[in-house]
């Protein structure tokens, strides 16, 4: 999932992630928001595709088969974390597995737009790589306090600058594995790998011993729930973050 503003250079980024860090015989596919303005760079994604926002029900899109990789590109106008939330239905829904979610950071806006850090605060927890791009005239101080903001709260995510849309190592910011903060996405490796012990075992999940134990994991996914996924009584979110339209 490629998390990230409209216009910071995140499918010139996918361009070279896909180029220089897939493997030969890989068949790598990109979503893209319907909503996002055509680029340029539309022209060097691999089986490039849209997707739609569904009143109600929030992702529509499938997977195309044979597909080996999914670059879901999200709407940087759109809410994040209402998209990000819809991801981790729809990705649950189709049995996927999660390699990474990336959040390109567009430095520019984000320097000229103090309350925007609270918005990339909400991407950054959320992500296992954050790429610094659009650093254009930015100074290096502002630079080190952007990642040291996160770094002091010991963020386990990997931070890299990107330069003339590419990355230093970009085989390393693919390698499947979890490094954000958010624990949104855990359950389903979880849900995926007691499927499989059921299958091998033979197992039958009615007992009443694991209807208990099922009944006290559920209570615990609830208790863990996102802060930034968590709602009020009147709908708002208890966690707000800035409209990013509004600086766009």
């Amino acid at each position: 999932m490629i998390l990230g503003a409209a216009g910071s250079g995140r499918r010139e980024i996918l361009h070279d992630l896909i180029t220089d860090g897939l493997a030969e015989g890989d068949r790598p596919v990109v979503l893209l928001s319907a909503a996002e303005a055509p680029s340029p760079a539309d022209a060097l994604l691999p089986g490039l595709g849209r997707w739609d926002w569904v009143e109600g029900e929030g992702i529509g899109a499938e997977i195309p088969a044979g597909a080996t990789h999914v670059f879901l590109v999200t709407d940087g106008r759109r809410n994040p974390v209402d998209q990000i939330q819809s991801f981790h239905t729809w990705l649950s829904s189709r049995e996927g597995e999660l390699a990474r979610v990336l959040c390109v950071v567009h430095c520019g806006l984000a320097q000229k737009h103090h309350p925007l850090l609270v918005w990339y605060d909400a991407l950054i927890h959320f992500s296992d790589v954050v790429l610094l791009n659009r650093r254009e005239g930015i100074e290096n101080k502002w630079i080190g306090d952007f990642q040291a903001r996160y770094k002091g709260q010991f963020f386990p995510c990997l931070f890299d600058l990107v330069k003339a849309g590419r990355v230093k190592n970009p085989a390393l910011v693919l390698t499947p594995g979890a490094l954000r903060m958010s624990q949104a996405f855990d359950e389903l490796e979880e849900q995926l790998e007691a499927e499989v012990v059921e299958y091998e075992i033979g197992g039958d999940p009615e007992t009443d011993e694991e209807a208990e134990q099922a009944a006290e994991e559920e209570e615990e996914d609830e208790l863990k729930e996102d802060l930034y996924f968590v709602r009020l009584a009147g709908g708002r979110r208890a966690k707000e973050i800035p409209d990013i339209g509004k600086y766009l």
